[in-house]
């Protein structure tokens, strides 16, 4: 065999590199890395502030080599608006797990989006509470057992999982919603594309960008971490469907494909 290795892929800039706490399977890892190419690919690595919520993503200042406040639970789009009103200069993003946005952080979300705060929003949905003891939060599935639903969420008593995406779309503030998976090689080029564009409505237009990623918690579905990557193929990807659901303004019709 002659001729030179490619590099199929490079480190992100904007990442440290470091080893994380993240278990086997779990998928904030890939998912940080298209937040990392996106800022990598603007330049704006030293112009960006990120908000941790807390949850498993709470040690976001530990992975990505940028500026990073830590939000109290559920708080941290209050924290981002704050922070880029102080700093319009800078690129504000927050990054947060289904209990910190769709539970206790509802209101903050709501508002920072509907205000159309020129904020950028990364929404990580496995469909449970990950640090805390896989608890159900807003986006278990019907069915689905936790340590706090044994025998399945009811959605009688419980409620139906909530497609923030979807809701987000609504509000005349938000510029762009979407929502991607990192569940194949496939999935993951077009989350990337996403993620991207998310970004771009912020950095260019000066708007609100939103993306849902759908992720693995093997740990807490009690599951490898192959199987629990079939099951977003197969339970999760079906209710919460992949696309662009606005952009620039439009709402978007069957977003049924992702980027």
């Amino acid at each position: 065999m002659t001729g030179s290795l490619v590099s199929a892929f490079n480190y992100p800039n904007s990442l440290k590199d470091v080893v994380t706490h993240f278990c086997p399977g779990c998928q904030h890892g890939t998912i940080h890395r298209l937040v990392g190419d996106a800022l990598d690919h603007f330049q704006v690595q030293d112009q960006t502030i990120g908000v941790a919520s807390v949850g498993c993503s709470v040690f976001l200042y530990e992975y990505f080599d940028i500026d990073v406040v830590e939000a109290p639970h559920g708080r941290a789009p209050a924290v981002a608006t704050g922070v880029k009103r102080a700093r319009p200069d800078r690129i504000v993003f927050t990054y947060q797990g289904d209990g910190d946005l769709a539970a206790i952080g509802t209101c903050e979300i709501i508002h920072a989006a509907n205000r159309g705060e020129a904020i950028t929003v990364v929404f990580v949905n496995n469909t449970t509470y990950g640090m805390t003891g896989g608890q159900m939060a807003p986006t278990t599935l019907a069915g689905q057992r936790t340590s706090t639903s044994p025998r399945g969420r009811d959605v009688g008593s419980d409620g139906y999982p909530i497609r923030m995406a979807e809701l987000i779309a609504q509000l005349e503030g938000v510029s762009f919603s979407a929502r991607i998976a990192v569940n194949s090689p496939k999935n993951v080029i077009s989350a990337g594309r996403v993620v991207r564009r998310a970004f771009e409505t912020q950095v260019k237009e000066g708007g609100f960008g939103f993306v849902e990623a759908l992720s693995a918690c093997p740990t807490n579905w009690g599951m490898g971490a192959l199987e629990a990557n079939v099951r977003i193929g197969e339970e999760m990807i079906p209710y919460f469907p992949l696309g662009i659901f606005k952009e620039a303004g439009r709402r978007q019709g069957d977003a049924s494909a992702q980027g």
